[in-house]
């Protein structure tokens, strides 16, 4: 069950780089107001959800549900439902406001220093 919830953990990892990849790989475009949402955004954001939802999960089953901390499981779902829904929203349109993608960004960055600093 731990192999489970480590190989769960790297797909989150690699949904928060897809996602965040997908901005920085946008900034030229953002400057040039010709910015989108990329695909990679999109999956790297459903890829964070659905990982993140299964790391919780898998809590239970290793004895360690009583050690969570569902303010924080909260505060991270609503960023990331934030992250999706400003994502669907703006995923066929392009060009996007130049607010959207920088943004998704700072949610992004937001959620992986909530993630790591809050004990």
């Amino acid at each position: 069950m731990e192999i489970l919830k480590n190989v769960v953990l790297a797909l989150h990892i690699i949904g928060v780089a897809a996602l965040l990849g997908g901005v920085l790989y946008q900034m030229k475009a953002i400057k040039a107001g010709e910015a989108r949402v990329l695909p990679a955004i999109m999956h790297g954001a459903w890829t964070m959800l659905v990982t993140g939802l299964l790391l919780v999960g898998l809590q239970y089953p290793l004895g360690r549900g009583d050690d969570l901390d569902n303010t924080k499981i909260a505060v991270k779902l609503v960023i990331l439902i934030v992250i999706v829904v400003i994502g669907l929203i703006n995923r066929k349109k392009a060009p996007v406001a130049k607010w959207v993608l920088p943004v998704l960004g700072a949610l992004t960055v937001a959620n992986v220093v909530i993630a790591t600093v809050w004990r």
